[in-house]
């Protein structure tokens, strides 16, 4: 049951819909409608307020770390499927027709809630890679293919094929970015979407 549980809770928390809510609150409409289309901070930042693009930032991270923090007390069994659950739920949440964000920010998150050397490692591989090219999809890629790098070379295998499986989707999810960096017309941070 601790699985289960642990599961539901990462969902639960990891769908709420930060960047939509904050851009609603401050009159900015639905952020859905701009750029990408996604729910998250690099979308959020579209709009012009890097306040509330910060604000969406830390609040999906804060969504990833909570479920795990709660789950390491309560449910110690399932805080590998919290993490997935928490992923999920920010990428597919059930409130927005399962269209929500990447899971980059909320990742990070996950990654401090499992042990702060794996959330270091993350944050090294995206905010270097984010200084470096300035490509927000490439340094969440990157960050997210640190993960279980990070995680084996730790010693917290158990959290390895977690953290392989959402590398996994967070690449899917980045499947269009993808073929914009390869194309040499993926947009840099700061940048307008065309």
């Amino acid at each position: 049951m601790d699985i289960l549980w642990a599961a539901l809770l990462g969902y639960a928390l990891g769908s709420i819909p930060f960047g939509l809510i904050l851009t609603r609150m401050a009159g900015l409409g639905d952020v859905r409608k701009i750029g990408s289309g996604n729910i998250g901070a690099t979308n959020v930042l579209r709009t012009g307020n890097k306040g509330l693009a910060a604000a969406t930032l830390l609040l999906d991270m804060i969504k990833g770390f909570l479920p795990l923090f709660l789950a390491w007390r309560y449910f110690p069994d399932g805080v590998g499927f919290a993490a997935v659950g928490a992923i999920i739920g920010h990428c597919f949440p059930l409130w927005l027709k399962f269209k929500g964000g990447k899971g980059v920010a909320t990742l990070a998150g996950v990654c401090f809630g499992i042990a702060w050397p794996i959330g270091a490692v993350y944050a090294l591989a995206w905010i270097g890679m984010l200084a470096i090219w300035r490509i927000s999809s490439l340094a969440g890629m990157a960050a997210a293919v640190a993960a279980p790098v990070a995680a084996y070379l730790t010693g917290w295998l158990q959290f390895v094929p977690f953290l392989i499986a959402i590398a996994a989707l967070i690449l899917w999810l980045h499947r269009a970015n993808i073929g914009r960096l390869r194309a040499g017309t993926e947009p840099k941070v700061g940048g307008s979407k065309k």
